[in-house]
């Protein structure tokens, strides 16, 4: 629900003129598309302003780290500069740090939060506080004499009893199984009378074992009926107590929600709420940089001009933030927010939804009646996406349109040029994917890093799962991240750049990407990285080589690609 009134203006304005003289500098004709784009000079030079006054001021400190030093707690920030132009025409910038910055809210020189839940005596603070008030109840509960041992005697019992119900039954089981033979055994060597009074007493055993079962089990349910009877005596109060902080808790999280109000260029207000309608908000959502700045702006009618954001300091232990280097707006938490702010200002057209191999060619390397072997152009998909159809697949697909293949057996980042094989029939696709899942296709990738690597040689083991905040970015994960490994070698050195032979023993989305560019890594970006690294005119990795076992000949299969970057 939008509502179309204006916020009062805060008291001191956080405009900064340049100190450069910029009337060379021509001005952007649409506004950054914030997910995807190259700094305007604009931008760059408030960056640069910006980095020189976090460097000298002395206002505040902030623990940012050692960019290199992997071991200390300090963390990095990320910043952001909004270049605008005010009602008299002058131009000049705002500047934002995402969440706090030196335990504070509020910096000279700095926009404000959108919401400021660090205020005293706002309902968020004084929530909080009834809210540990309630985890104190609960804590409290939790350590009254006797929980903890009926707790224990429940479990025991419990434990005891499903141990004597277990070894009953196995006893019944061998019973059965003597009684059976018994039978069989007494059909042969006994007279009909004797046999119809052993099978009679067989039966009376029988049916004992099955009432000594079923009272065991009756005792132990017994048992811990009341046992459950004594525990409820604790969780009763205990649960309550926790339904109430559940309870405020929501309170609490709806009340914050509708509190973070954003404008946009047609002076329309949403709330968190309002713009996260299908899913809850994630936490941190609105304490971004790119959206306090747009705030700040359009609360001082500030004209926006261009935006960066970059990071300063220590990176953090999963997402690759480079200290001093350029990043987009991430699009769990800012998209769904920024979608609703940019509405009203003429803004950059989104290069994601541009294909960018619609006129690269695939060639073809090998064939035969069973698979395919191509090299797939640098920045074509390797098979369709949600907006861009176009892709390898696709294409070959309407080249083999009259026969059931050919099957993707493997994909390619869309970045990335080289070998991609396919199969042309179900039986070839089987033997392929099977050597895929054992992992005894052998894949060599040839790649440029910036810098120079200190060793020739070496194995990167970073476990990588998907940056569910920043999607299709991938994070160094230890605690849920898939398992990645990938093999290293040096082949040469010039320019400050080192070219690289990749031997990727799994196949985990983004992975030689990642392994470069992570601290933990190599901590050497691909050349061309628009994730990881720095955007260049192509990204410098490529699918070299492939070995496997042909599906159907069982032939050993070397296909080669070579490519000069």
């Amino acid at each position: 629900m939008s509502t179309t009134y204006i916020l009062m203006p805060l008291s001191k304005n956080k405009f900064t003129p340049f100190k450069s003289d910029i009337t060379a500098i021509p001005l952007p004709n649409k506004f950054t598309f914030p997910f995807y784009y190259d700094p305007h000079p604009l931008s760059l030079l408030a960056a640069e302003e910006l980095q020189h006054h976090i460097n000298t001021q002395t206002e505040w400190t902030h623990d940012f780290g050692d960019p290199e030093d992997r071991e200390s707690y300090s963390i990095g920030k990320m910043f952001g500069v909004l270049v605008v132009q005010r009602q008299d025409g002058e131009i000049g910038y705002l500047s934002a740090f995402s969440g706090k910055l030196a335990d504070a809210n509020h910096h000279d020189r700095f926009v404000p939060p959108v919401f400021d839940m660090l205020q005293d005596g706002n309902f968020f603070i004084e929530g909080m506080k009834e809210l540990n008030v309630i985890q104190a109840e609960v804590k409290a509960l939790e350590s009254v004499d006797g929980y903890e041992e009926a707790i224990q005697k429940r479990k025991a019992d419990y434990q005891e009893g499903q141990s004597q119900i277990k070894v009953l039954k196995e006893k019944i089981k061998k019973d059965k199984a003597k009684r059976k033979i018994q039978r069989q055994e007494a059909k042969s060597n006994l007279n009909s009378e004797s046999y119809n009074d052993l099978v009679d007493q067989l039966a009376v055993e029988s049916q004992q074992s099955r009432i000594h079962l079923k009272n065991t089990v009756k005792h132990w349910n017994e048992r811990n009926k009341i046992n459950d009877l004594n525990l409820s005596l604790y969780t009763d109060k205990i649960e309550a107590a926790k339904s109430r902080r559940a309870a405020h808790s929501a309170n609490l999280q709806q009340r914050l929600f509708d509190s973070y109000k954003f404008l946009n260029a047609e002076s329309e207000i949403k709330t968190l709420n309002d713009i996260f309608t299908n899913i809850p908000p994630t936490a941190g959502a609105g304490e971004c940089a790119a959206p306090k700045l747009l705030q700040y702006a359009f609360l001082h009618k500030l004209k926006p001009i261009c935006m960066a954001e970059f990071w300063w300091g220590k990176p953090p232990k999963s997402a690759i933030r480079k200290h001093g280097q350029f990043y987009p707006a991430c699009r769990g938490k800012c998209e769904p927010i920024l979608g609703h702010m940019l509405v009203g200002l003429e803004v950059e057209e989104n290069p994601l939804l541009i294909n960018p191999g619609i006129n690269k060619k695939i060639e073809i390397i090998f064939e035969d009646d069973y698979i395919l072997a191509i090299n797939k152009p640098p920045d074509l998909l390797s098979v369709p996406g949600v907006i861009i159809k176009d892709s390898v697949s696709d294409r070959i697909e309407k080249m083999y349109k009259d026969q059931p293949g050919p099957f993707v057996v493997h994909r390619l980042d869309m970045s990335t040029s080289g070998v991609m094989i396919f199969s042309k029939t179900r039986a070839a696709n089987r033997g392929l994917q099977k050597q895929f899942m054992n992992r005894t296709i052998k894949k060599r990738y040839v790649a440029t890093l910036e810098g120079y690597l200190t060793q020739d040689t070496g194995t990167i083991d970073l476990p990588i799962r998907l940056d569910l905040d920043d999607r299709p970015k991938q994070v160094v994960d230890y605690v849920q991240g898939k398992p990645a490994t990938t093999h290293y070698e040096v082949i040469e050195k010039k320019n400050n750049t080192t070219k690289v032979y990749f031997y990727p023993i799994t196949g985990r989305t983004h992975q030689l990407r990642v392994h470069a560019a992570h601290p933990d890594g190599l901590n050497h970006p691909i050349v061309g990285d628009d994730f990881y690294g720095r955007k260049g005119e192509r990204l410098l990795l490529h699918a070299e080589r492939i070995e496997f076992l042909h599906p159907i000949s069982k032939e050993e299969m070397v296909i080669e690609m070579k490519e000069e970057f």
